[in-house]
């Protein structure tokens, strides 16, 4: 029988390295059982199917396989599939194990299998999403703790399944905005560069015996041709260098990200929509929390991290901080200068009400809508203006090499 493996980490501590078991053997009625089971040894996976009722288990550790990066789109799925099971009656650990070995990714399955042995070994559900806070952040982990103690798990866990959808689709949607005017001024600047590289050369050589003075916009194109053949190493190099210094500081200083999150907001074209989008991402949030029963104080500090744009998270916090100190929500969101007035007016008829979950939900809603239209009107109104700047770009350089040919022929 294997020993647990363990490695030395830092501080002294050790890392316990978990494996992959197959095990087959009979259940309490006879029944011939199988399945998977995460645990740093086939001791640990003994010990637990014999708690479970598993007489003589054949105990087999498999290879541990590759698998891509686990998706906000693998959790928001496995989420959907863990509510509908549940609500069909399925057990959870059972539900677990269908869903882990069901999944394309392995990565998902050893992640699903992981959770499902804590809460084997006496973990509650939350517990056990806490224990991997880079897929469940304190949102996930705080709904599904106040489903287990108020015993609607599997509501919670299908309106958490829908909030993640939704969610989902606004992103989605942001970048559907976002990757057609990039992916297309990415294609102008690397055809650009083929015509000044190997292009414009040519030309300059048939131009050399023209007897005549070039046009002041050839001698241009020529000259930015020089550069980029003597220079092309050191172009693309500083662009590919600044593009990663820029996104590598944007994620990692705090100062960066609020001063581009709040140029995002104020950006002419684009910082509708993004302010559209991330009210809808914070009213949907907060709904979600406000229904399931999280106290006000505590769902504002998860709906700050799930805002996803710095000017936001300060003006949460503020808004949480007032709460905290007696203030309503609606006279907090006034004092933070960031949502129109008629998501105050909302929320303040949703506080009169008693329907504060119901109100931010329509909010939540109507500003999702409106981050449709915005994206359909978007995309009609960037493909012109991408057209307009491919032609004055590709077709300025043509002209400006065939100008000296038009020369020739009026002389002619």
């Amino acid at each position: 029988m294997a020993t647990p493996a363990a490695t030395a980490g830092k501080g002294g501590k050790e890392t316990i390295k978990v494996s992959t078991f197959a095990w087959e053997g009979k259940d309490r009625s006879g029944k011939i059982v199988k399945g998977e089971m995460r645990a740093s040894g086939e001791n640990i996976v003994a010990a637990t199917l014999r708690r479970q009722g598993i007489a003589n288990p054949r105990i087999k550790k498999l290879r541990s396989g590759g698998g891509k990066k686990v998706t906000a789109q693998d959790i928001t799925f496995f989420t959907r599939q863990l509510a509908t099971m549940m609500k069909a009656g399925v057990p959870l650990l059972q539900a677990f194990d269908i869903v882990a070995k069901g999944h394309a990714n392995p990565s998902v399955t050893r992640l699903l299998l992981d959770i499902k042995t804590d809460v084997e070994t006496g973990s509650s559900l939350g517990q056990a999403f806490r224990k991997y806070p880079l897929y469940f952040d304190n949102l996930y982990c705080n709904l599904v703790s106040a489903g287990e103690q108020a015993g609607i798990l599997e509501a919670l866990l299908d309106r958490l399944a829908t909030y993640q959808e939704k969610i989902l689709a606004i992103k989605g949607k942001i970048k559907k905005a976002l990757f057609y005017p990039i992916s297309i001024l990415v294609v102008a600047f690397v055809v650009t560069a083929v015509i000044m590289i190997f292009v414009i050369p040519q030309f300059k050589e048939m131009f050399k015996g023209f007897g005549a003075d070039l046009p002041g916009p050839t001698l241009f194109v020529m000259t930015l041709s020089e550069y980029f053949v003597r220079y092309w190493y050191i172009i693309f190099g500083s662009i590919g260098g600044g593009v990663w210094f820029f996104f590598n500081t944007w994620k990692r200083s705090e100062k960066m990200q609020d001063f581009m999150d709040r140029l995002m907001l104020r950006m002419p074209v684009f910082g509708d929509l993004v302010r559209k989008a991330t009210i809808a991402r914070w009213t949907r949030t907060l709904s979600t929390m406000f229904a399931a029963g999280v106290p006000l104080v505590e769902a504002l500090d998860s709906v700050a991290g799930a805002a996803g744009n710095r000017v936001y998270f300060t003006a949460t916090k503020k808004i949480q901080q007032e709460v905290s100190t007696g203030s309503s929500l609606t006279v907090s969101m006034q004092n933070s200068n960031v949502f129109p007035s008629m998501v105050i007016q909302m929320v303040a008829i949703g506080e009169e009400s008693g329907a504060l979950d119901g109100m931010l939900g329509k909010v939540a809603d109507f500003f999702e809508r409106e981050v449709d239209d915005a994206v359909d009107a978007l995309s009609s109104l960037m493909e012109p203006m991408i057209m307009a700047i491919l032609g004055v770009v590709i077709g300025g350089l043509v002209i400006a090499m065939y100008l000296p040919i038009f020369k020739m022929g009026q002389a002619v």
